[in-house]
């Protein structure tokens, strides 16, 4: 009873605080090495630009800019997303990073866009640069140092899971390309009179609109709620079914409140024979070890009984089984029970979100399953494919 007791003190507010404590402070101390190196790199580029009349490295400055913004925009959002949950919002602010990821893509879409059209207005109108070794060598660093801070915050994104910072660092790893291009076109020109930046400004800018884009949609598609991670959810069944008792864990939900924040809920198998007092207990120790394993906090576990003193249920049960999951479509039948005294059979059936019609697939296991058993009054549930 110690080792639960332990272990219940985990699920408290003050552990979560700790955790999600520490990675805010790794995001922030990301951010501003972000923003310091922006902030010189757009000095530099912008003397540079006005000084060789290049178009390109003055777009590229700007472009510095508005990384040097979508790092303080990543420190917003982690603030607001690192508040303590309250009355309005008792899961927490979790979701505020997905928001600032939201206006980071979009500023990203804007470069894209503004690089873009300047481009264009540098092809209608050619202005001829006027480059420097300084300034080339300067554009150079600018190149390397980009690469690296690309690499680091997108690295140390993934490490967190902040998408912010993976939308940051995949904004800096583009923009060293578009100053490698900047480059490339300076030595072309040096070596042959032969001006491209402004051709090749329009092909990079339409890069980083679809960069913006792909941002953009990946940002929406987790704010709208996507699929549990398939190791994830099988690494969380298998902790569920460790316990001896347990024969199955199904129907696994969890609901995303920001980056490695999980609430959800999961039903399993347990033999018919279980009192109350043993259900609250395994109920219990499962919350409990599903959190120390997975840190996701289970907010509810839904029960099926299993028939344990019956063979002709068993035998029902597997020829039920076999035929529904012959459809191609139905991914799993569970929660069977079969009471003889009321003439009932219970059970679940998952179907795919391939099929053309999910409730006609029901349908037909429903009526092959009163076929098969016509004394006996179904109650047949259409469960949804949340996890695998």
């Amino acid at each position: 009873m110690g080792n639960i007791q332990e272990a219940q003190n985990a699920l408290n507010d003050d552990s979560l605080h700790n955790v999600a404590k520490s990675r805010d402070i790794i995001i922030i101390r990301t951010s501003v090495i972000g923003i310091i190196a922006n902030v010189f790199l757009a000095g530099f580029k912008a003397v540079i630009g006005l000084i060789t009349g290049s178009i390109a490295i003055l777009m590229d400055a700007v472009n510095n800019i508005s990384d040097a913004a979508s790092s303080l925009i990543t420190i917003i959002g982690t603030k607001l997303a690192g508040k303590q949950p309250d009355k309005e919002h008792p899961f927490g602010h979790g979701r505020a990073e997905y928001l600032s990821a939201m206006v980071i893509a979009v500023l990203v879409l804007y470069a894209g866009i503004t690089s873009f059209t300047e481009s264009v207005k540098k092809i209608i109108n050619p202005k001829t640069p006027e480059y420097t070794i300084i300034a080339l060598v300067i554009v150079a660093v600018a190149v390397v140092v980009k690469i690296v801070l690309g690499r680091y915050v997108k690295g140390i994104g993934e490490k967190v899971n902040s998408e912010s910072l993976v939308n940051s660092g995949q904004d800096a790893t583009m923009d060293s390309v578009i100053s490698a291009s900047t480059l490339v076109a300076a030595i072309i020109f040096e070596l042959s009179g032969l001006s491209l930046e402004a051709w090749l400004g329009a092909i990079i800018s339409v890069i980083i609109i679809k960069s913006g884009i792909d941002m953009l949609r990946e940002t929406i598609s987790k704010l709208l709620g996507e699929r549990i991670d398939r190791e994830l959810a099988l690494a969380i069944k298998e902790t569920v079914t460790s316990f001896p008792d347990v024969k199955g864990a199904y129907d696994l939900v969890l609901n995303n409140y920001g980056p490695d924040s999980f609430n959800g809920s999961v039903h399993i198998e347990v033999p018919d024979t279980y009192t109350a007092y043993d259900l609250d207990e395994l109920l219990r120790q499962i919350t409990i070890e599903v959190f120390n394993k997975h840190n996701v906090i289970l907010t509810a576990i839904g029960v099926y009984s299993i028939n344990t003193q019956n063979d002709f249920a068993a035998k029902a049960r597997d020829e039920i089984k076999k035929m529904a999951l012959a459809n191609e479509y139905v991914l799993q039948l569970h929660g069977f029970y079969l009471n003889e005294e009321k003439k009932t059979i219970r059970f679940d059936i998952v179907v795919s979100f391939d099929a053309p019609d999910r409730k006609e697939v029901y349908m037909d296991v429903l009526c092959k399953a009163k076929e098969m058993y016509p004394e006996y009054d179904f109650q047949v549930a259409l469960d949804t494919d949340f996890s695998d």
